[in-house]
């Protein structure tokens, strides 16, 4: 007895399982997370700017604004509290933010089989190692910033009940170098933030050439400024206007 298949059974097909990338792997999501934990950054940059230039309103005024500091939160929270909870998400933002940098640089590496022209690519270049080497001599100068004025390890005075001596023991003339490194670091902020400033402005629909020199002189005022405003407070302490 010959058996014959039964051709009319439905046939199994094999089930495919293919992986999903998360949205926030995506380059769009990348690109997400490196512009909201930028915006989280330059907002803290502009307020601790503003929170510097409180010297020059006297050493009572300065030194009950820096215990002010430490204050934020309390009864709710314990003295410190909220200056520690507010380290650890500037952290979190600042490791987010280089994370999403370097996974975007090594895929468009990856796929750009063909390299620019060479007038695009010393552009493109030079951007990418100012934004690569500016992000490393940043990150070296918040720890410094930290474990000087921050924890007073590296101060010479290191006083926690006086910030305004702090301060201006950091930027003494006999410790220029110091003032030179703050300087240089600032200066690397600059760059780093007019770039990333002009990336901004042109992700908000600033394409055409006339949008472009209106990006580019914003994101420029932007870093002076920003640049600027920090750099006053050790050259007011170098030349003796505070002291």
């Amino acid at each position: 007895m010959h058996w014959t298949p039964d051709r009319s059974a439905p046939s199994v097909e094999p089930v495919v399982i293919t992986k999903t990338r998360s949205p926030i792997r995506s380059n769009v999501g990348l690109k997400a997370v490196m512009a909201v934990t930028g915006i989280i950054l330059v907002l803290f940059l502009i307020a601790h700017m503003l929170g510097n230039l409180k010297i020059f309103t006297g050493e009572t005024s300065f030194d009950h604004y820096a215990h002010w500091l430490r204050d934020i939160g309390t009864p709710l929270l314990p003295t410190t509290w909220f200056l520690w909870i507010q380290r650890a998400a500037l952290t979190a933002a600042v490791l987010a933010h280089i994370g999403a940098a370097v996974v975007l640089a090594k895929r468009s590496r990856a796929a750009r089989p063909v390299p620019y022209a060479h007038r695009r690519k010393i552009h493109v270049n030079y951007a990418a190692r100012t934004m690569r080497w500016g992000g490393v001599i940043i990150l070296l100068f918040v720890i410094y910033h930290i474990l000087d004025l921050t924890t007073g390890h590296l101060n010479p005075q290191g006083d926690p009940a006086n910030p305004y001596g702090n301060v201006v023991a950091d930027f003494a003339p006999e410790r220029w170098y110091v003032t030179l490194f703050y300087t240089l670091a600032l200066v690397t902020l600059g760059f780093h933030l007019r770039h990333g400033a002009f990336s901004a402005f042109r992700s908000l629909g600033q394409q055409t050439p006339k949008g472009e020199r209106r990006a580019r002189i914003a994101a420029l005022v932007f870093a002076v400024a920003l640049v600027g405003g920090y750099l006053l407070v050790p050259f007011a302490v170098i030349t003796g206007l505070v002291a």
